[in-house]
């Protein structure tokens, strides 16, 4: 059974730093793509950064971009989201998922196979 399973989530005052954490089993991801993305109420999921599992190539959405860092260390079988210089825009739920490294495209939530449940990350004006 494939799992992916976040952690980190929190409250924290803007300009402050979380660090989410994604732990997958179940198979190997080599030949995926581990994205982050996250969702308000009612809103559409969000692209917020993608690491390619075998060459650690990564993407960025441009509202993170130069604040948020994403890694994966792959004998732990987990994918990081470095968050820095944090913003109330930044509250939502994020989660992370898995992709097909031949998807058309990793900023599209559909393309997506697997989904962590999310992790609350909340940022206080």
């Amino acid at each position: 059974q494939v799992q992916l399973v976040e952690s980190g989530g929190g409250l924290v005052q803007a300009g402050g730093s979380l660090r989410l954490s994604c732990v997958v089993s179940g198979r190997t991801f080599s030949g995926y793509v581990m994205g982050w993305f996250r969702q308000a109420p009612g809103k559409d999921r969000e692209f917020v950064a993608v690491i390619n599992w075998d060459s650690g190539r990564t993407w960025y959405a441009n509202s993170v971009r130069g604040r948020f860092t994403i890694s994966r260390d792959v004998a732990d079988n987990a994918v990081y989201l470095q968050m820095s210089s944090l913003k109330a825009d930044d509250t939502d739920v994020y989660a992370c998922g898995a992709a097909r490294d031949y998807a058309s495209s990793y900023y599209n939530w559909r393309e997506y196979e697997y989904w962590g449940q999310g992790t609350q990350v909340t940022v206080s004006p």
